[in-house]
């Protein structure tokens, strides 16, 4: 006698089932951030692991803003594709595990701890090996049962596609533009034009996001950007208060970069509010997707006005037709070195512009405090009464270092702002809380 179960008794009987059967279980060698179990362990823990491979690597920023819209669109399009209730667009690759799959927690952090591993490790094989240790201890914090292998491999199935379909998004291979000659043109060679060509994550034209430019050289608005960084740029000036700034915001080589900064600020908010899975995944993948997009539009400007730096624009003032810049041959920022890409626009302003607005946005508030330590600070933690408040400084920051115009400062900010708002649709009505 076979007793007769519905379709969804049938499903429910199974998850179970698959749920008992219980395969291995390896140690609990676990890292701080998933001794807890909670659901935003994966996300945050691949970001981490992101931020962790920016700084070892030496990636630059716009590389570095496509790692991260890579690692995090396919952690959300894995837990998606799991997860249809969610009824949220997905945002590289539109997949769905078999029809039996569960869509408990457990399964979807599977799913997505698989799907990152498989993005990174492709993208930086020479570093598998850390890449499969994390993979095996968020799995030890999970049970290995048959529903759990099953979203695992579903999971490194998106992350290969994702990696897959941005392998022809423009960027490789890496092209650079010459350096130029003569007054207003960046002298040497911009390594990351490549980025200026890379194809949108999210927005549908990045070219409609283009700078009008930096003003004529002999206009008072140029004379005035070119007075200020001067004077408060130069090396030779000591100011504790700017040498803090610009520390905490350089993000040189060896650490997370500028979009990791931001990348950064979501990990604090995140782990402070105690956001679900689903939260936090999609917290992170519009982040990121965003900054990822402003990368476009800033490496195109620079491409498309290779506009020197201040560091040339002081030592060379009297050849910009411009009679009250006060030229001086031996002026150096306090950054060092003069910059080394095109100065228009800023990359941390725009950086800044867009991750302010989609976190104001996602918590419904701009005036959110918060603390957060940067990867070349000399003062420790700087604390924020609200996502503009930072954005604001970081974008200063670049005067105080002598390596941008305030006008660069402004349009990079606006450009921001501006690919935010667009990326925020991606998901309307986006209602987060």
């Amino acid at each position: 006698m076979f007793l007769r179960l519905s379709p969804v008794a049938f499903v429910a009987a199974w998850h179970l089932l698959s749920s008992l059967l219980v395969l291995s279980t390896s140690g609990n060698n676990l890292k701080p951030v998933l001794a807890q179990n909670s659901d935003r362990d994966v996300i945050l823990f691949w970001n981490n692991e992101a931020l962790d491979t920016v700084r070892d690597l030496r990636i630059g920023a716009f590389d570095a803003a496509r790692t991260y819209a890579m690692v995090n669109s396919a952690m959300f399009d894995a837990i998606i594709g799991i997860d249809h209730r969610l009824n949220w667009n997905p945002a590289v690759v539109d997949a769905s595990p078999p029809w039996w799959i569960s869509r408990t927690n457990p399964v979807k952090k599977a799913a997505a701890n698989a799907a990152a591993h498989a993005v990174l490790s492709s993208l930086f094989p020479d570093r598998a090996t850390t890449y499969d240790s994390t993979k095996q201890q968020i799995l030890d914090s999970l049970h290995n049962n048959y529903q759990n292998l099953k979203a695992t491999a579903f999971g490194a199935d998106v992350g290969a596609k994702v990696y897959s379909i941005r392998q022809s998004d423009g960027t490789i291979p890496k092209q650079a533009l010459a350096g130029g000659t003569g007054s207003t043109v960046f002298r040497a060679d911009f390594g990351s034009a490549s980025f200026a060509d890379m194809k949108e994550f999210i927005i549908e034209d990045a070219s409609v996001y283009k700078s009008q430019g930096p003003p004529a050289t002999n206009s008072r608005e140029y004379l005035a950007a070119h007075t200020e960084v001067r004077l408060l740029g130069d090396a030779s000036y000591e100011n504790q208060e700017y040498d803090e700034i610009f520390r905490f915001w350089k993000a040189g080589g060896g650490t997370v970069r500028p979009p990791g900064e931001w990348i950064k600020t979501a990990v604090v908010l995140a782990d402070d509010r105690d956001l679900k899975l689903e939260w936090a995944a999609i917290l992170f993948a519009t982040l990121s997707l965003g900054l990822a997009d402003t990368a476009i539009t800033v490496a195109s400007d620079k491409e498309n006005y290779q506009y020197w730096r201040p560091a040339t624009a002081i030592r060379e003032a009297n050849d910009d037709g411009n009679p009250d810049t006060v030229q001086n041959d031996t002026w150096e920022p306090r950054n060092g070195s003069i910059g080394g890409s095109p100065e228009h626009t800023s990359g941390q302003s725009a950086f800044a512009g867009c991750a302010s607005t989609i976190l104001a946005e996602f918590f419904r508030s701009n005036e959110i405090e918060f603390t957060i330590q940067g990867d070349n600070a000399i003062a420790g933690p700087r604390t924020y009464s609200s996502f503009s408040e930072a954005a604001a400084e970081a974008g200063r920051s670049r005067i105080f270092s002598g390596i941008h115009f305030e006008f660069s400062n402004q349009a990079g900010q606006q450009c921001g702002r501006d690919v935010a708002r667009e990326v925020l649709k991606w998901q309307e009505p986006f209602v987060f809380f």
